[in-house]
């Protein structure tokens, strides 16, 4: 740390091990798509486009904007595009949390890495022992509600109705559903935009439209809110969205007939794991995402980490969390990759080398 440094007490988000020579390995790890984006990506980016990139891109992005508000059916002025979900969320946390932030204890784990970064006051609410969020909970705190749903890494989901009842606790508090995961079986809040003016919803485009590097992702919320996050995105990078995301992520709204298979093929595999591990006697959470968040039995979460990394496999583990020690999450993947992943844990389970 140089001398220069001011934010000295921030600890980094850590994200998940990306690994050279991965096509050695079956990577389990970061909740990316197993499968390619839409083939009307790549029709998308022609050599046209390409020699474009000498010419900065549409700071509107207003292509993908409408074709997101032509999916959901929504204006484009309830549309801001961003690069990356994440970055939604840091002008959310640098803007809209006049209060402060308020959020689960077991959620994202960015969250309180941008309260440090940005100095907002965050109050964590602990999780049940079961590893769900008890709407009552949040009754009279006034910062601003932030709840990933659904949550990660537990993959649980809070149905619409304990939504509104967040919302209607205090119409004067902004509320943030991340809904990162939230087309592996989930319902989206944005049906609720018309009513709330205290409700952003956030997605992205890294999950179930396989953009992870693209780095694309977008909010969706009241025209004023909308109003405050370009305000937000303008005075601090009108071009962070590149041209090829732009085109990429417009093409993938688009192509909703591709998004639905891989989306269901997805589902599909989860319920498949989901039964072998559980068969194998692994607790497992109801997950609505695309991955499972399970508990080994007959061994210890570590050592069916290192285990399943000799076999060449790579799954998530948080150690440094007290409460959730006991689970690895494990993305879902190919149907081949998640029965490979069960026959060496079956392997690993019956002490073989």
């Amino acid at each position: 740390m140089s001398r220069f440094f001011r934010l000295t007490e921030l600890e980094p988000y850590v994200p998940g091990e990306q690994p050279k020579g991965i096509q050695n390995l079956i990577k389990l790890n970061t909740n990316e798509s197993p499968f390619p984006p839409s083939p009307k990506v790549s029709e998308a980016i022609t050599k046209a486009e390409i020699d474009a990139l000498r010419l900065y891109p549409d700071p509107t992005s207003a292509g993908v904007v409408a074709a997101i508000a032509g999916h959901y059916g929504i204006s484009e002025k309830n549309v801001c595009v961003c690069n990356s979900s994440d970055e939604v969320l840091a002008f959310t946390f640098n803007g809209l949390c006049k209060n402060g932030a308020v959020f689960a204890d077991l959620t994202y784990g960015f969250y309180p890495v941008f309260c440090k970064f940005f100095g907002i006051d965050y109050e964590e609410i602990p999780l049940k022992d079961d590893f769900t969020i008890d709407i009552s909970d949040y009754e009279g705190k006034k910062g601003t509600v932030y709840i990933a749903n659904p949550n990660a890494p537990t993959g649980l989901f809070k149905p619409l109705s304990e939504i509104r009842t967040l919302l209607e606790q205090d119409r004067d508090r902004l509320v943030v559903v991340d809904e990162a995961y939230i087309d592996f079986g989930g319902e989206s809040a944005v049906k609720l935009i018309g009513e709330y003016d205290n409700l952003l919803v956030v997605q992205t485009f890294s999950k179930s439209r396989s953009l992870a590097g693209g780095r694309l992702g977008f909010c969706m919320g009241n025209e004023e809110l909308i109003a405050d996050m370009n305000t937000l995105r303008f005075s601090f990078n009108p071009y962070s969205v590149n041209r090829i995301s732009m085109l990429a992520g417009e093409a993938a709204m688009k192509d909703t007939e591709y998004f639905e298979k891989c989306r269901s093929e997805i589902i599909k595999n989860r319920e498949f794991t989901t039964k072998e591990l559980q068969n194998l006697g692994f607790t497992l959470t109801n997950s609505l995402t695309n991955f499972v968040f399970a508990k080994p039995c007959g061994i210890s979460a570590f050592d069916y980490v290192q285990a399943l990394r000799e076999r060449g496999i790579i799954v998530r583990y948080f150690g440094s969390k007290a409460r959730i020690r006991d689970y690895v999450r494990i993305t879902v993947g190919t149907y081949e990759e998640m029965g490979a992943l069960i026959s060496a844990t079956e392997e690993i389970l019956k002490g073989g080398k």
